[in-house]
């Protein structure tokens, strides 16, 4: 990949290639080395010092929120945030496009996480026509994407296969709420640039993927399958990925009404996963995954979420031009 070749709004999975995917890896690892010394963290602070970032997050977040101000903070750049539209103009009737452009007069960079289908895209629109456009990235939007959490799930199977060949040619089975899970969606897409990649979709039949989710893997190629049967998923998978109800986008308690009790990972059900297996989660959990397996060395998602972090602090020193600081070892 050329150095020169880097985004400038984050929006969707599908901008991104294997190139891409390859280099913000060896980008992140090498970013991570700077964490071992006093003078490689002073290094990074200094990167960004001269920016200003905005954390828009109008929808409820823990890891997302905290990753990334913990990633603008480790490259030295001071943020400023909204947790609720309603303690900005937008309570006195200002429109979004108007909030996010004043912003961006006083920032370099937005993060956005909202419960709006499409909003992120909307905005970098708009922005891109104005005096001043800032840099878009989606932290999460509505059930459609989430492509930074994918990035750092992709990071987290790569680090975990490194001794393996890497993620061509792995089975990866993903679990839950299919339908409504952003972070199935988007890392289905990034795994569409791998090759021999098998995917296994594994719901009930309320919760599978939706049908754009299908066209676009079939188009690209992908191996998948969709399955209710979770024990018999589990026989010769590579990576078990689960994930919690999205009920927060029920219109009536729907959820309630479905059994997913046959969607969760006990302890005892380990015995079906190969030793070398991976196990993931983007978190929160609920229900859907035995606290008693976080001992087991396959699972992974504790150290996929502090992954989140490195991750986001590679992307930032792309988007804003400074990973040419950053010198990557010859390949």
């Amino acid at each position: 990949m050329h150095l020169d070749d880097r985004p400038f709004h984050v929006l969707e999975s599908s901008q991104f290639d294997r190139p891409f995917l390859d280099y913000i890896c060896l980008l992140t690892d090498t970013i991570r080395r700077f964490d071992k010394s006093k003078e490689g963290l002073m290094y990074l602070r200094g990167l960004l010092a001269h920016k200003r970032a905005m954390l828009y997050f109008t929808q409820p977040s823990t890891r997302t929120f905290l990753s990334f101000q913990s990633a603008c903070h480790i490259l030295g750049m001071p943020t400023s945030e909204i947790r609720d539209s309603s303690t900005s103009s937008e309570r006195k009737g200002e429109s979004i496009e108007d909030s996010l452009q004043t912003f961006s007069s006083y920032v370099d960079i937005i993060i956005m996480r909202t419960q709006v289908p499409g909003l992120c895209n909307q905005i970098a629109n708009h922005l891109d026509n104005t005096d001043r456009p800032v840099p878009i990235i989606n932290a999460g939007s509505g059930p459609d994407e989430h492509p930074t959490q994918a990035l750092l799930d992709i990071y987290t199977l790569n680090r975990s296969f490194i001794r393996r060949g890497g993620i061509p040619g792995k089975t990866i089975t993903l679990v839950g709420d299919l339908k409504r899970g952003r972070t199935v969606r988007s890392l289905s897409l990034l795994l569409a640039n791998y090759e021999d990649i098998k995917i296994r979709f594994v719901s009930p039949k309320e919760y599978r993927i939706e049908d754009d989710l299908r066209l676009q893997l079939t188009k690209k190629g992908v191996q998948f399958e969709e399955t209710s049967d979770f024990i018999g998923a589990l026989d010769g998978t590579d990576a078990v990925y689960m994930t919690r109800v999205q009920d927060e986008y029920d219109a009536n308690n729907e959820s309630a009404a479905i059994n997913i009790d046959n969607y969760s990972l006990k302890y005892e059900d380990l015995c079906h996963l190969k030793k070398e297996a991976v196990i993931m989660h983007p978190l929160p959990r609920r229900t859907e995954l035995d606290t008693r397996i976080d001992k087991d060395p396959r699972a992974k998602y504790w150290r996929q979420e502090r992954n989140g972090m490195w991750t986001r602090v590679a992307l930032l020193t792309m988007i804003l031009g400074v990973h040419r600081n950053i010198v990557l070892p010859d390949l």
